[in-house]
């Protein structure tokens, strides 16, 4: 298996890991698979937002580094048992509106997620890659390129029907973060 040489509670560059590889090898642990690709966003509040709107994290999702820990914890948490994760974040800003200080500052969210579930034994994947930039001939500063987007998002899983054990059947791909959902069925 794919994942059998990461260490379970970890945040690391994807380096060798292609997507599409590591969400089959989250469907086949049963784990939630959560993407987002940030290469569209310039700045932390768009950080922020695109991994709200990728995430299904609730309306009310605070868009700062504090509402982003506890979406990515302690509310899953409450949900009821999960079966694990693998993040992706695909492509963050690598500029001077997103500096590194903002990126490492982003990553350290994601490696106290990684610390909170490693205390549950739940198995907290995050994987992630810088955009790509170079020099534009001709003009000055640097200039995202517009890579490939990866395959297609599978749809939906369809919901298993038994009610009593929401949380540890939830489909892949549909989001660990879309509590309201969670709220009413507990």
């Amino acid at each position: 298996m794919l994942l059998q040489t990461v260490r379970p509670n970890i945040v690391q560059a994807i380096r060798a890991f292609r997507v599409d590889e590591l969400m089959q090898a989250a469907q086949d642990l049963g784990q939630h698979f959560l993407y987002a690709n940030l290469a569209q966003a310039q700045s932390k509040q768009e950080v922020l937002e695109t991994l709200a709107t990728s995430f299904f994290f609730p309306l009310h999702f605070g868009k700062n580094l504090d509402a982003l820990y506890d979406c990515m914890t302690d509310i899953v948490h409450k949900a009821g048992v999960q079966p694990g994760f693998v993040v992706v974040l695909d492509q963050l800003p690598d500029h001077a509106r997103f500096d590194r200080e903002a990126r490492e500052q982003l990553l350290d969210v994601f490696r106290e997620a990684a610390d909170f579930w490693a205390e549950r034994k739940i198995a907290f994947r995050c994987f992630y890659s810088f955009a790509v930039t170079r020099q534009d001939t001709g003009v000055a500063g640097e200039r995202a390129i517009e890579l490939p987007a990866p395959e297609a998002k599978p749809a939906k899983a369809p919901a298993k029907s038994n009610a009593s054990n929401f949380g540890t059947n939830m489909p892949l791909m549909s989001s660990a973060f879309d509590t309201a959902c969670w709220l009413d069925a507990a």
